[in-house]
């Protein structure tokens, strides 16, 4: 017997389009650029030859297209792995629920999510302006620990051994370890993209080891993470999303990769405020690869 939906769990608006993102089934393409910045949605999209819809709800933007022949729908998502659990929730909605039953479509649809992202960089390898494609992520963030699965798809060794470096506090979220999709991140890293762990952290302050009027519970939290290392992986970058979106895609049977341009060098002290101006290199990289 399939499994049936109640309004409560999933919420359809009026006009037939999910709760949150106000986007209809029909709109979703099977390829998805997720950006952070509503307003990078624009200048993703004004590479398209062609737009089919425009939709905008808070800090959700999505338009669809076709690139060079592929049908694209980036969307936005803004800030925080809260809001990835939104986004990817809701659009595995769009592709593998029937809205007019409720219920599960006999077929998986899987769809490829490629997140263009910004982020700080934690080795002299990362300067500013490098191109980073996370192979695994770690969430500092805690959301995939309440779904079931969770310890299936992680990468439990390294979560222990990242445990015992870090002398990690009970008081803090469990660290989880996901890996990036192998054959997304092949095609899109391909060959000049650094290679990395990304750690997807909870906060812009605190999380990320930033002091500003309120002292640090582990002052050496950044020096402990940047001398971290496991199998030959260092820990590369910190943002704000890309555990989220590889941990809940595995767990759906979607592909996901993350690839972030460093905008500041946390080891050399130096950010790059006006990094909209250059992130456009990246973007065109991933719709000519995605």
């Amino acid at each position: 017997m399939k499994k049936h939906f109640a309004e409560s769990e999933l919420i359809i608006n009026p006009d037939g389009s999910i709760f949150h993102l106000h986007l209809k089934p029909e709109f979703l393409a099977d390829k998805v650029i997720l950006v952070g910045d509503p307003g990078r949605v624009s200048l993703v999209a004004s590479h398209f030859d062609t737009k089919e819809c425009e939709v905008e709800s808070r800090e959700f933007r999505t338009i669809t297209g076709t690139y060079k022949g592929k049908r694209i729908t980036v969307q936005s998502t803004g800030i925080g792995c809260d809001n990835i659990d939104i986004v990817v929730n809701e659009m595995d909605a769009l592709a593998n629920i029937d809205f007019a039953t409720r219920t599960e479509k006999d077929q998986l649809r899987s769809l490829s999510f490629v997140r263009i992202g910004t982020c700080g960089g934690l080795q002299l390898n990362t300067p500013e302006g490098t191109f980073v494609a996370s192979v695994k992520s770690i969430g500092f963030d805690g959301l995939l620990n309440f779904y079931a699965g969770r310890n299936e798809v992680c990468d439990l060794d390294f979560e222990k051994k990242f445990k015992e470096h870090m002398n990690w506090n009970p008081l803090l979220c469990q660290p989880y370890v996901i890996d990036n999709n192998e054959e997304l991140l092949n095609r899109i890293a391909a060959n000049d993209m650094v290679r990395g762990v990304t750690i997807a952290c909870g906060g812009f302050f605190g999380p990320q080891g930033r002091e500003l009027r309120i002292p640090l519970a582990d002052p050496e939290q950044n020096k402990k993470v940047e001398a971290f290392e496991y199998k030959g992986l260092r820990i590369t970058n910190f943002e704000m999303e890309s555990s989220a979106l590889a941990g809940l895609s595995r767990l759906m049977g979607h592909k996901a990769m993350t690839c972030c341009m460093v905008i500041a060098n946390r080891v050399a002290g130096k950010a790059n405020a006006n990094y909209k101006n250059s992130i456009d290199g990246l973007i065109q990289k991933v719709l000519d690869r995605i």
